[in-house]
């Protein structure tokens, strides 16, 4: 049986990267990270003729071996060291049919590295609408390669790419040219010096601060005689490497490939001269977002309700079922109620990746990125911080790492710490019960007031964290500025395969991870809410028949009073009452509280542990939505989550730091605990005091 072939998918952004990837893959795929770095890794499997199985890594984009980036670091490293365990037998390369030139850079660097690298060229269905012809043969021939003409979008060639990669051994591992010749002199000395190392890997050693498989320390620090030029030089040198190949790639291009300039239709400018116009632009991407916000209500009510309905019965049966005692206890009234709280919530979050996907799938996501641009500008950010921003939307954790990108440190010092203030799909279940708690089902044009409010907590936590990076711009004095340059890919249907591949990947990524944490702290919250110490909690039946003597109580009246008692002077209770103080001037009681302390785990833990707290010790088995808006305020009678207390909640949610992971993955970025500490407390004093106001304002 033969090995495993290790199988590196390489390219420039935008080239269709992740569509072939999925082709190949399928479901048959995990999301990491790189060993000691926060850069996101793509891998799956992928089954060739004759049984063979292909392990395949989507490394990140990269215009050219000359990185400027950390994550492009991660392409170079893993190229130059044959000792990693995911060093690829073969490298297959992705480019465009339409930026063919831009993208064989990348390709002629691979060929130097002599590894066996097939070149694909993606989204072939566009040839004919942009009048391209190739010679593949002539191709072939001049850069030394086999090539696969792709199109995911009709599922051709995916077939011949998949052979092509069976039979790897067979490709030639050439250069496609004599690179050397920019300074022969040179070259030949390094040649001479090191005759057993390739000559192009010794020459990346040099240019750049990167990890280089079997080199020792000691022939690492002899290479610095090869620094002898001064930076300029070397910079001058990759100049002189990057035009040389070029002039190359320019050659092999005239011959092998034709465009008819009266067949190319343009719908591209025209589009883009409206979705980036400097004032229907902006109206456009409004109108897009409150659509998006309604449908996450609309379409998302009837499997929420069934989901919520269900786990109902469930803890109704199990209840009835099972033998009374602990265990039926944990499972109908810790368990099951603590799931609930996240399952019930996975329509909507499956809807928000939907559009997400279907936005960056279109080429559009980019058009909002070059947009936001100018607003980002005026406050002092980067333009490259409208990425993390902007992706903070699914999870600030990927967010944060995707800062990496940006030069300047002290411009991506300022992005990290404000990017927790963009709402999060943690924050999505806490944003939407509480919504359908304390704001009208009405419309106004057509929009619900749900849904407007859902995007005015989004506009909110988005303006927070441009504001923050102001006044951080401010306090830091950012002298340095860094250009943006975004790439504005072709647009495009969005391929069904990919869109259903990313919304099954995150939603399960997002319930698995957040169910992980929601199991252990709806057991541990259960255990603490169904026991107690001394005699107020053992002896509660006694107490509570003590006090309403002379009345006369059904059985299920004095069920709830002594599952109340129970549950007042039961350990979480006793916490609870001890935290209440703080929390009362906000309009919280302290199950409220209990809840707020416990979603520091993760934010979406909020309603699964007001769904366990509120089961436990009660026999009524109803809704999440229903157990919540019967609760009583003890202090000033009336429902709890009245609008006052509402959008007190919904304030401190939007800017408090209710997130360990981020704040791990911030220490992990900027190599100080300084940092998290600082953002923890300044954005939940930021975070108490608009919850204060607001209630205090309100009720």
């Amino acid at each position: 049986m033969s090995k495993q072939i290790n199988v590196a998918l390489i390219g420039n952004p935008n080239t269709g990267k992740t569509s072939v990837f999925n082709a190949l893959t399928g479901l048959n795929q995990k999301v990491g990270n790189y060993p000691g770095i926060t850069v996101e890794k793509k891998e799956g499997i992928c089954k060739l003729p004759r049984g063979v199985k292909a392990h395949i890594i989507d490394l990140p984009g990269t215009y050219s071996l000359n990185a400027s980036s950390l994550d492009e670091n991660v392409v170079i490293e893993l190229l130059l060291n044959k000792n990693d365990k995911d060093f690829p037998d073969v490298a297959v390369v992705i480019s465009d049919v339409e930026n063919l030139k831009r993208n064989l850079l990348l390709f002629t660097q691979i060929k130097d590295l002599e590894i066996p690298a097939i070149l694909v060229i993606n989204m072939a269905d566009r040839m004919r609408y942009k009048g391209i012809s190739l010679d593949i043969d002539y191709l072939e021939k001049q850069l030394k390669t086999k090539i696969a003409l792709v199109s995911t979008r009709k599922r051709e060639g995916i077939e011949r790419l998949k052979d092509l990669i069976a039979n790897y051994k067979d490709l030639s591992v050439e250069p496609c040219l004599n690179a050397s010749e920019i300074d022969k002199p040179y070259f030949d000395t390094l040649r001479e010096t090191y005759p057993n190392q390739l000559l192009y890997k010794l020459w990346l050693v040099i240019t750049q601060d990167v990890n280089f498989g079997k080199l020792t320390r000691n022939e690492i620090d002899a290479l610095a005689n090869f620094k002898t030029k001064s930076k300029s030089d070397l910079k001058r040198l990759q100049q002189k490497e990057t035009i040389k190949r070029y002039q190359f790639i320019n050659n092999v291009l005239k011959v092998g490939q034709t465009i008819d300039v009266t067949q190319a239709k343009d719908l591209r400018t025209r589009l883009d001269r409206i979705l980036t116009h400097k004032v229907w632009g902006y109206l456009i991407f409004g109108v897009i977002l409150l659509t998006i916000f309604q449908a996450i209500y609309d379409w998302s009510s009837v499997p929420m309700d069934f989901i919520d309905n269900i786990f109902a019965l469930m803890s109704e049966w199990v209840k009835t079922h099972l033998p009374k005692g602990v265990f039926t206890n944990l499972i109908s009234e810790g368990i099951i109620p603590g799931l609930g709280g996240i399952v019930i919530f996975i329509p909507q979050i499956a809807f928000l990746f939907l559009f997400i996907s279907i936005l960056e799938e279109s080429g559009y996501m980019s058009r909002v990125v070059f947009l936001m641009d100018r607003v980002m500008r005026k406050f002092g950010l980067s333009g490259k911080s409208v990425v993390p921003l902007i992706s903070g939307t699914a999870c600030a954790i990927p967010a944060i790492m995707a800062t990496r990108n940006i030069e300047s440190w002290k411009e991506r010092l300022i992005t990290i710490l404000v990017t927790p203030f963009t709402t999060c799909s943690a924050r999505l279940p806490v944003y939407l019960i509480i919504i359908s708690l304390v704001i009208p089902e009405g419309r106004i044009l057509g929009l619900g007031y749900q849904a407007l409010a859902l995007m005015i907590l989004y506009l909110l936590g988005f303006g927070m964290a441009v504001f923050s990076a102001w006044i951080l711009n401010k306090i830091l004095r950012i002298k340095k500025k860094t250009f943006f340059v975004v790439e504005m890919p072709n647009y495009k249907l969005p391929l069904i395969k990919n869109v259903a591949l990313t919304v099954i990947e995150k939603t399960k990524s997002f319930v698995f991870g957040a169910g992980k944490i929601i199991l252990a702290i709806s057991i541990i919250l259960w255990f603490l809410a169904s026991f107690g110490p001394g005699d107020n909690f053992n002896n509660a039946e006694a107490i509570v028949k003590a006090e309403n003597k002379g009345k006369e109580l059904t059985q299920i009246e004095l069920q709830q009073k002594v599952a109340s008692q129970k549950l007042e002077h039961s350990f979480i209770g006793i916490t609870g009452r001890a935290i209440e103080p703080v929390i009362q001037p906000l309009g919280y009681d302290w199950k409220i509280g209990i809840a707020i302390i416990s979603s520091f785990a993760a934010r979406e833990v909020f309603v699964g542990t007001l769904a366990t707290i509120y089961s436990v010790g009660n026999d009524d088995e109803d809704t999440i939505k229903n157990r919540m808006a019967g609760e009583v305020n003890p202090i000033l009678g009336g429902p709890l989550f009245t609008f006052a207390s509402g959008v007190s909640l919904l304030l401190f949610y939007a800017f408090a730091m209710q997130c360990m992971s981020t704040l791990a993955i911030v220490k992990r970025e900027t190599n100080s605990w300084k940092w998290p500490v600082l953002q923890l407390f300044i954005m939940t004093a930021i975070a108490y005091v608009a919850a204060l106001v607001s209630f205090q304002l309100l009720h």
